[in-house]
């Protein structure tokens, strides 16, 4: 390894350091002093090496990996309320507008659509089956 690459590799682990502690501590209450701190960064010159690699803030990034945990626990039939908090949102009416901004509906109806989704796979099982796998192991569609 030469002298020029391994500030690069540095400089990238450095990041990836960074990125890896927001998708553990997602749920926590962390800032950017707490990210760029990891990285062993000045916020500011993290936030734009941070842009440049990920291309989006540190910020914008924690609300994504917020929001994909959340729309998991919905999917999973956790309450709206419960599913906000336990991702790291205070406020309840704050994780309901970003998340109708990022998905196109509230909470509510994505959590009563994919309940009412898991009530007709519980009901039809075979609907979501492929055709192909249900006859080769013998099965009926209904």
């Amino acid at each position: 390894m030469t002298a020029d690459q391994y500030p690069k590799i540095y400089f990238y682990r450095r990041l990836v350091q960074a990125k890896l502690y927001i998708d553990m501590h997602y749920a926590e209450n962390i800032d950017l002093d707490n990210i760029s701190d990891e990285a062993c960064f000045s916020k500011f010159h993290f936030v734009r090496q941070f842009k440049n690699i990920y291309r989006r803030t540190p910020h914008q990034y924690l609300i994504f990996v917020r929001m994909k945990k959340a729309m998991e626990l919905l999917k999973a039939g956790v309450p709206v309320t419960d599913a906000c908090y336990e991702v790291g949102f205070e406020s309840v009416s704050t994780f309901s507008g970003l998340f109708r901004r990022i998905t196109g509906e509230p909470p509510s109806r994505y959590l009563a659509r994919h309940q009412e989704l898991r009530a007709q796979m519980i009901r039809s099982p075979l609907t979501y089956v492929p055709g192909c796998f249900a006859e080769k192991n013998g099965w009926f569609r209904d």
